[in-house]
């Protein structure tokens, strides 16, 4: 009883970017539909510009922002992948970690980790210097920047420790943005960029280096996956090359498998067996990879299906009761039968959307952030069914949703807002 109350307790919170069961699925309850003056329990503005994801842990809301102390200019447009491609920024920067109250959205503090002047830019419309959404574990919350370091601070605001990393040399038209991971005692973080790519195990309360493995891979953001088969931990990376599986105690490499394309994002999901991982740009993919063997899978029966139709660029997959769901960067949105790969729906959303943050499900509905500051509520169906269609007049979003306790938290590109059903 006590085990299984802790558990409950456990998935009641939204800890890190894909929420309790790294899916982009949660239990309990989430408003249906909403306006600007509808269902708003509160707004609160949020300083600078960040695309990371708010984390939840009881009462406690984590974000990142970062704010220029000067206007900036654009700061980069296409880029090519050498590394120095593309627009510095030349302002510096004032990188903090926020913490609020969830309930009521009042800022209980404010850290600022470091004062600093980017040395790449990003994407004048999706890139942000605080993309990388933060992780807790109830104990302690996970700050990660980046080129510009970890910062770890406890629940309380006062910082137990940080950690420097070398500067990251990323495709320019996107920057940085890859989630840390938090899984037991060990913190992983992903450096995938154009030269001297590696996956680094830390140990969670020291800051200590566990193992680091290099990867032979240009820029990706997708974030690592912690799973668990035939009593063996290991940890899935998706990327370009190669998608590659490690011991989670060693970094020793178990499998790996070709087969995406190039700039690979959204995160890797798993069920029975399978794990599933996606990329949409330059000769998209979605590959479902069996489980339980080792060295080079590629082009082998591990492959149990592949899908390279209307593929999520930048978000990433919920999976639930054996089914696929995915939007694509410019507005379809598909079900897959996640064991056999049959499409059982992918069709375009009524409207011209567009899509980055990626969706999350609730209580048999998923919802769908849009760049034109709609959020579509669907039914969890092998059919497509809008349930309803929720206008933020002059928002934009890119960071993705979270549900905690009934409410569902919107972060735009202005502000957090939590979204309370009427009682």
């Amino acid at each position: 009883m006590i085990l299984s109350l802790a558990l409950l307790l456990l998935q009641a919170d939204w800890s890190s970017w894909r929420g309790p069961f790294e899916n982009g699925m949660a239990r309990g309850e989430a408003p249906t539909t909403w306006s600007d003056t509808q269902n708003v329990a509160w707004k609160t503005e949020i300083p600078g510009r960040g695309h990371s994801s708010p984390v939840i842990f009881g009462d406690l809301m984590f974000i990142t922002t970062a704010v220029p102390e000067a206007p900036l200019s654009t700061p980069g447009g296409g880029g090519g992948r050498g590394p120095g491609g593309g627009f510095a920024a030349s302002v510096p920067h004032r990188f903090l970690v926020m913490c609020l109250n969830r309930k009521t959205g009042k800022v209980v503090w404010e850290r600022e980790a470091l004062k600093a002047t980017p040395h790449e830019g990003y994407h004048f419309r999706y890139g942000s210097f605080a993309s990388n959404s933060p992780v807790t574990d109830g104990k302690h919350v996970y700050a990660f920047f980046g080129s510009r370091g970890l910062f770890v601070y406890t629940m309380e605001g006062k910082l137990a420790w940080q950690k420097s990393f070398s500067p990251m040399r990323m495709r320019l038209a996107f920057g940085e943005g890859t989630a840390p991971v938090l899984h037991e005692n060990t913190l992983l973080l992903g450096f995938d960029q154009e030269e001297g790519s590696y996956l680094l195990a830390l140990d969670k309360t020291s800051g200590k280096q566990i193992w680091k493995v290099d990867r032979d891979e240009p820029s990706a953001w997708a974030p690592p996956l912690v799973l668990t088969h035939e009593g063996q931990k290991q940890i899935i990376v998706a990327a370009t090359n190669k998608t590659r599986a490690y011991e989670f105690a060693t970094g020793k490499l178990i499998w790996e498998c070709a087969g995406l394309g190039t700039n690979v994002i959204p995160a890797p999901v798993t069920a029975k067996g399978i794990v599933y991982v996606m990329s949409g740009h330059r000769d998209p993919n979605l590959m479902a990879i069996k489980l339980g063997r080792k060295g080079d899978l590629t082009g082998t029966d591990a492959i149990v299906w592949q899908n390279k139709r209307a593929n999520s660029y930048t978000p990433s997959p919920v999976l639930i009761n054996d089914r696929l769901y995915f939007v694509s960067d410019n507005g379809f949105f598909s079900c897959l039968n996640a064991l056999t790969g049959e499409v059982l729906f992918q069709e375009r959303l009524p409207k011209p959307y567009n899509f980055k943050a990626s969706p999350i499900g609730v209580n048999g509905k998923i919802y769908l952030s849009t760049e034109e500051g709609d959020v579509l509520v669907l039914k969890i169906a092998d059919k497509m069914e809008i349930l309803a269609t929720n206008t933020m007049k002059d928002e934009v979003f890119i960071a993705s949703p979270a549900v905690v306790g009934g409410d569902l938290y919107l972060r735009s590109q202005k502000a957090i807002y939590c979204i309370r059903a009427s009682k």
